[in-house]
């Protein structure tokens, strides 16, 4: 007789694998989730580079951290989304009555979030590089960075699930995303935080997004993170744990 376990990661790589093949047919989701923060990108570094003093030579190697933080908060309102239209579609229900273990069917969702937004992070980075992005990190602060960019995105998916199992309308299942968007242009990631009033700053400096993008800001420059990279990484787990502790009760629910 197979183990829970063993069912528990064969129904998850199902419903992974369901999940998957949706983005797949759809792929103008990733280019429609890359289209604002290139835009952004664009806007900045050319139009406002130049006025802009961040201390380093480069504006787009000051800018690109932030922007990808603004890719995945742009990814994840899809998540959101397509849990929405399961539950109005009554799939909840289907894979309910199933033999499969409920939770999976969550999973299967929150795991296509993680590879389609580091699909999208990776298309901004390509980007920036063609406009004069470059960094002298080594592979092993890479694989930092993404690991960064990949607890960021589970902790920002698990808020996404909330959304969307409790949103009523389709608008409503998204709208959740704007103030995370939007949360970087509050934080270090276009200007250091000291060059703004007393009041912004102390905002800026503690909130999630300034130590996330000082880490990776400090990894791609191949310098001493400091203390950030743990405050970015506390920061991660404390909302993964609160909103999977909600998103659960809400599913438990339905």
């Amino acid at each position: 007789m197979e183990s829970t376990n063993k069912y528990f990661f064969k129904d998850m790589s199902v419903m992974f694998g369901r999940s998957m093949r949706h983005i797949f047919r759809s792929m103008d989701t990733i280019i429609t989730v890359s289209i604002t923060p290139i835009a952004i990108m664009l806007l900045f570094v050319y139009v406002f580079g130049g006025a802009i003093k961040t201390g380093t030579e480069n504006y787009i190697d000051y800018l690109l951290p932030g922007i990808m933080l603004m890719t995945i908060g742009s990814g994840i309102a899809y998540v959101a989304y397509r849990l929405f239209t399961d539950k109005e579609r009554g799939i909840f229900e289907r894979f309910h009555s199933m033999p499969i273990a409920r939770s999976t069917v969550l999973w299967g969702h929150v795991l296509t979030s993680i590879i389609s937004n580091g699909i999208s992070v990776v298309v901004i980075i390509l980007v920036a590089l063609l406009m004069g992005f470059r960094s002298s990190a080594g592979i092993l602060e890479w694989l930092a960075i993404f690991g960064i960019l990949g607890v960021f995105t589970l902790a920002l998916t698990w808020i996404a699930v909330i959304a969307g199992l409790a949103a009523k309308t389709p608008d409503g299942a998204g709208a959740f995303s704007y103030p995370i968007i939007f949360l970087p242009f509050i934080s270090s990631a276009f200007v250091p935080t000291d060059t703004m009033p007393l009041a912004v700053r102390v905002f800026a400096e503690n909130q999630p997004v300034t130590p996330i993008v000082e880490a990776i800001r400090n990894l791609l420059s191949n310098q001493p993170v400091g203390n950030d990279i743990w405050v970015a990484l506390a920061w991660c787990i404390a909302i993964i744990v609160v909103a999977y502790i909600f998103a659960i009760r809400i599913y438990k629910k339905l």
